[in-house]
């Protein structure tokens, strides 16, 4: 059954104004968000009429996390075995981010309006990069992660 995220975040009071630093001035402020375990998709619509089913792997893969993207360029870590990846948790981060809490236990991403927004509307790109990589690697979607790649960045996650 899908869950409805605290519609009240989301409503005609948050204007340009009230986003916080960091998100693009005018981009599309979501105004639905609701969480399908059984699909394993987050759906997310936008005030600008766009409405984004974004599946809980591809947002896994794709943190924002130094975790998963590094402390720079180059020392992103290729993340594998997130097929069945859950939300167990979704937290409100001001009113310009949510942080998901994932059932393998990562719960360091936060995501923007901005980002959920790029994940959305990028999903076919980003699945064919993340593909593109998984095959460089020579590594499979569903391989389990290495011990070595959790701590990758010096910290335990």
């Amino acid at each position: 059954m899908p869950v409805a995220l605290n519609a009240f975040w989301f409503n005609d009071s948050i204007t340009k104004e009230s986003l916080m630093a960091g998100l693009t001035a005018g981009a599309p402020a979501p105004t639905a968000i609701t969480l399908h375990g059984q699909s394993r998709v987050l759906e997310v619509g936008f005030s600008d009429g766009n409405t984004f089913r974004i599946p809980f792997e591809l947002m896994r893969v794709y943190s924002p996390s130094a975790e998963v993207q590094g402390h720079g360029p180059g020392q992103e870590v290729l993340q594998t075995g997130k097929r069945e990846v859950d939300i167990v948790e979704l937290s409100q981060v001001g009113n310009y981010a949510v942080q998901p809490s994932f059932s393998d236990g990562h719960d360091s991403g936060i995501f923007s309006w901005d980002y959920l927004y790029y994940l959305g509307s990028e999903q076919d790109s980003l699945w064919s990069q993340y593909n593109e990589r998984l095959q460089a690697a020579g590594a499979g979607r569903d391989d389990p992660m290495s011990v070595a790649h959790g701590a990758s960045c010096g910290h335990s996650h």
